[in-house]
């Protein structure tokens, strides 16, 4: 049986060394282990390259055939865990870089006192991870659609901003309409295969969303970098609200337009992503309440 997983392990992960270490083992460990179960199968279960691992039909018929008995076997055994006093166990976590360090890494060192028996692995990225093959318990994430097949709860509301320094502010051009951004270097996050233009939406009255062509001396696929930019007096950058809260609250740097609301460009809400299962770890709820609570009140 546990050679069996092992196999099933190697097809969600597609490498042996990303296996060996989901495993915490050696890869010549899950290389030997899988040998073995060849032999005794009698027929190949992997079909290996020198650039890549994939399953053979075989193999991927005998991973799916025995999937829902492997995850009904860890929901048991997950719900025999929770029934201890305190809650136990690695809890892989998911967030934005920005978010990550300013927010919620500072209110770690709470959950961590309060419940001493969970470890977390955190992982700070930019970039969209797939929950289920990365391995991930909790993922936030600001996005106007969470993905479907996960579970996604809200926790706060979140927008996109203009921010400028006052060393900027004073020798720049006057800024007061959207269309006034073309005379500005703008700072922007890059968006593969897109031209850089900003959509804006008044607050208030009825007039029609404005698209304004900008010209960029810098793109960064970070927020923190571009504020960093903005702080030097580069130009006017657009980055999420939560990358910039704590500068604007000291006026280092200023929120330009905020009568318009930016779309298209960052997620309009935060939420705490888990993947569906029907068992939650006990460490997993503990953390999701723990978000909901940190972030029920934040306004950026």
């Amino acid at each position: 049986m546990g050679h069996i997983y092992w196999l099933a392990v190697l097809a969600e992960q597609g490498s042996y060394t990303a296996a060996a270490t989901r495993l915490n083992v050696s890869k010549s460990a899950v290389s030997q282990r899988l040998s073995e179960l060849e032999r005794v199968a009698g027929i190949a279960l992997v079909r290996r390259t020198t650039r890549s691992v994939r399953l053979t039909e075989a193999g991927q018929q005998l991973v799916d055939m025995t999937q829902q008995a492997f995850n009904q076997i860890a929901d048991s055994f997950q719900s025999v865990r929770d029934l201890t006093a305190s809650p136990q166990g690695t809890l892989r976590l998911s967030a934005p870089v920005a978010l990550g360090r300013q927010h919620l890494v500072p209110a770690l060192p709470t959950f961590l006192r309060q419940y001493p028996g969970i470890r977390i692995e955190l992982e700070l990225t930019d970039q969209l991870v797939a929950l289920s093959t990365e391995g991930i318990d909790v993922a936030i994430r600001h996005t106007n659609h969470p993905p479907e097949l996960d579970v996604a709860i809200p926790l706060c509301l979140t927008e996109s901003v203009l921010v400028a320094s006052p060393g900027y502010i004073a020798e720049a051009s006057e800024l007061r309409h959207p269309s006034d951004l073309a005379l500005h270097p703008c700072l922007h996050y890059p968006r593969r295969n897109r031209a850089v233009t900003w959509v804006f939406e008044p607050r208030k009255g009825r007039t029609s969303p404005i698209t304004v062509a900008v010209r960029s001396p810098l793109a960064v696929n970070n927020s923190e970098a571009l504020r960093t930019a903005a702080l030097a007096g580069l130009g006017i950058a657009l980055v999420p609200d939560f990358s910039v809260s704590r500068q604007v609250a000291d006026q280092t740097l200023l929120r330009l337009l905020p009568e318009w609301k930016i779309s298209g460009n960052f997620g309009d809400r935060l939420y705490a992503i888990r993947p569906y299962a029907k068992h939650v770890p006990k460490a997993t709820r503990l953390m999701l309440e723990y978000l909901k609570e940190l972030f029920k009140n934040e306004s950026y």
